[in-house]
């Protein structure tokens, strides 16, 4: 398939859409009209300066700031100066280094939100973001942004925490990603037509990933319906705004560096793939639960610990090769669940992402029940859905993918009751169903060279420490939940699906019903 736009294979692409190392990134042809920029900041306070650094080949480009939501508010639209700035071959890890080319004071008119940036010359547009915290609550819902993965996705300038120009060869994946580069192609703004993930290819046959696909024929980020505003946050902020309900918002960044961030919200949300989090910020966001926070969480595959930096523009994630990385074990950049990293991820969450992950694409559980299985339909979070035990929520818009998090369970009296150690209160479980870190196959003619064995084994050993076929099977074999944790004073409803928020687009009554009853309701 041919790449568009400014996307390039990378150095040992095999031209495959799943498996191939495809990425945008900036022409160094002068004469090639293109503009390009980003912020240097994830988020902002009202008075604080927006300074916003270009790339262009046209020596005026157009800057257009939005408020996203229902209706896109302009509250800045004007002509800059520019000019052609060229782009590091390692953008990605330290930055792209372009020059200032804007600096505007916040003004206090300004709503707390997602705020689009549209650069535009003849010939050329792109998309940036940022977000603008509230100065007070004003909301008493704070929905927390899952930047630590739209970080650890972005692969604009050809590197992230999955694929990369780094390592001796140059084909490695970037232990070290910035956030002074664009976004990618698809992270702003999702495009017209695109498939979401979950997907069951036809059993017998090679999976394929119909996003990657369709990612590559377009010239846009393979990662775009994995992890960014567009995929996830977005159409779950405009469901609210719809329904009248109120968020402020700001991002993982702040809730690392501000242990306070939390205050005087009676309520946080959490929406999608929040894969990627800090000590810090697990830190804060506990002792806000145990203060008496309720966590509404609408996410799934909890996993990765990782570390930034002093200015929060550099984020670090060594994943499975983080043993040696770091002197201090615990803050190893690998699972929580590591046994050197003693930290487990239930103790925050109640659920984790390393009891089985997979559902509803690739051969991991994609023919299976697609929503939750309803075990507990008394449950408060269900009033007013009809649902009873051995019901699905959710099938019909395939709410339950494509990573979930999910705990060891055993069955008493026909209900799922958790096992796992690390809890730090009690969890119920409400819906359960199964999913996997295998992409089983029978053969050569059906194997998924994408996931595979690999990410089964690669649980095995830095869970169990071992690779063995009992270690392989028993990482292999996990499930996804829909559970309420109590920890403190407080209490997460865990909703633990990326794709939840498909529900929510696809206006399934009974999806509305359980988030309106999560958000609004009475936590009994």
């Amino acid at each position: 398939m041919a790449l568009q736009g400014f996307f390039v294979p990378g150095p040992f692409d095999d031209g495959d859409s799943v498996t191939g190392h495809y990425y945008e990134t900036a022409s160094p042809d002068p004469s090639r009209p293109q503009v390009w920029g980003y912020s240097d900041a994830l988020s902002y306070r009202l008075g604080d300066t927006l300074r916003l650094h270009l790339s262009s080949t046209a020596a005026k480009a157009r800057v257009t700031i939005c408020r996203d939501g229902l209706t896109p508010e302009t509250v800045f639209d004007a002509e800059v100066a520019a000019h052609f700035a060229p782009t590091p071959n390692d953008c990605s890890e330290t930055g792209c280094n372009w020059p200032e080319a804007l600096a505007l004071p916040i003004p206090q008119t300004w709503r707390s939100g997602l705020y689009t940036v549209t650069f535009t010359i003849a010939g050329h547009q792109s998309e940036h973001m940022f977000v603008l915290r509230a100065a007070q609550p004003q909301a008493k819902i704070a929905l927390v942004l899952a930047t630590g993965t739209w970080c650890a996705y972005n692969d604009w300038g050809g590197s992230n925490h999955y694929q990369g120009l780094s390592g001796p060869r140059g084909d490695d994946f970037a232990a070290h990603v910035s956030l002074l580069r664009p976004w990618a192609r698809g992270f702003v703004r999702w495009p017209e037509d695109a498939p979401r993930i979950p997907h069951a290819s036809p059993l017998l046959s090679k999976p394929r990933y119909p996003h990657m696909d369709y990612a590559r024929a377009k010239g846009i980020s393979k990662k775009y319906a994995s992890s960014g505003w567009a995929a996830f946050e977005r159409p779950f902020a405009l469901w609210c705004e719809a329904q009248g309900i109120a968020l402020d918002y700001l991002t993982q960044h702040d809730l690392h560096r501000d242990p306070t961030a939390l205050n005087g919200y009676p309520r946080a949300l959490i929406v999608g793939h929040d894969e990627y989090w800090t000590w810090e910020m697990r830190d804060h966001l506990d002792g806000w639960l145990d203060c008496g926070g309720q966590l509404a969480r609408f996410g799934g595959n909890f996993f990765w610990q990782t570390r930034l930096s002093p200015d929060l523009l550099t984020q670090t994630c060594f994943k499975s090769r983080a043993e040696a990385e770091d002197p201090n074990p615990a803050r190893l950049t690998s699972y929580w669940d590591h046994p050197q990293v003693a930290r487990p991820a239930v103790a925050t969450m109640g659920l984790t992402g390393s009891a089985g992950v997979y559902a509803g694409w690739s051969r991991c559980a994609a023919h299976g029940t697609g929503g939750f299985l309803i075990w507990r339909p008394e449950h408060w979070a269900l009033r007013g859905t009809g649902l009873g035990y051995g019901d699905v929520l959710g099938a019909a818009s395939r709410i339950f993918g494509y990573e979930v998090d999910g705990i060891d369970f055993t069955f008493h009296q026909g209900l799922p009751e958790p096992v796992a150690p690390g809890l730090q209160g009690p969890l119920t479980i409400v819906g359960l169903s199964p999913a996997t870190t295998l992409s089983h196959s029978t053969g050569p003619q059906d194997a998924d060279s994408f996931i595979g064995t690999a990410d089964a084994e690669e649980v095995a050993l830095h869970v169990y420490g071992v690779v063995t076929p009992e270690t392989v099977a028993r990482a292999s074999r996990g499930n996804g939940c829909m559970a309420e944790y109590r920890r403190g004073k407080g209490a997460v409803f865990n909703a633990a699906s990326c794709e939840w928020v498909a529900g929510l687009i696809a206006r399934e009554r009974p999806v509305e019903q359980v988030t309106r009853n999560i958000l609004l309701g009475d936590w009994l």
